[in-house]
């Protein structure tokens, strides 16, 4: 009696690699249509105030010649509110957060979902 030893005939060879090529593509192709959207929509300067910030750290562990290393990536976020009550979030880099405090009231500017800058009304 013949017995399969790979009951999926190799599709896992085929399968697995076709999935991860497809979730790399819908990466980019989301990346390239935030990107588009972002330079089709209008640069808005509007009154906002920075309701919260909050930061996103992920450490990465990883081997080299028996020694352990870690790197750490940290995200910035800050949530603007705007007159009419509404709030987004923007990804800003360290030093853009590092300019910004809760309670600060201002002049916002963004494209879509770029974060551009913010001015400060003292």
């Amino acid at each position: 009696m013949y017995f399969d030893a790979d009951p999926f005939g190799g599709a896992m060879f085929t399968i697995v690699p076709l999935f991860i090529i497809g979730v790399f593509i819908f990466i980019v192709v989301k990346g390239i249509s935030e990107w588009s959207a972002n330079n089709n929509s209008p640069k808005l300067t509007v009154p906002a105030a920075v309701v919260t910030k909050r930061t996103r750290t992920s450490n990465n562990h990883h081997h080299s010649n028996d020694h352990m290393h870690t790197t750490s990536t940290t995200s910035y976020y800050v949530t603007f509110q705007f007159e009419s009550g509404d709030r987004t979030e923007f990804s800003l880099n360290g030093s853009q957060y590092g300019m910004l405090a809760e309670g600060d009231t201002g002049m916002l500017t963004f494209q879509g979902t770029r974060y551009l800058g913010y001015e400060r009304i003292q």
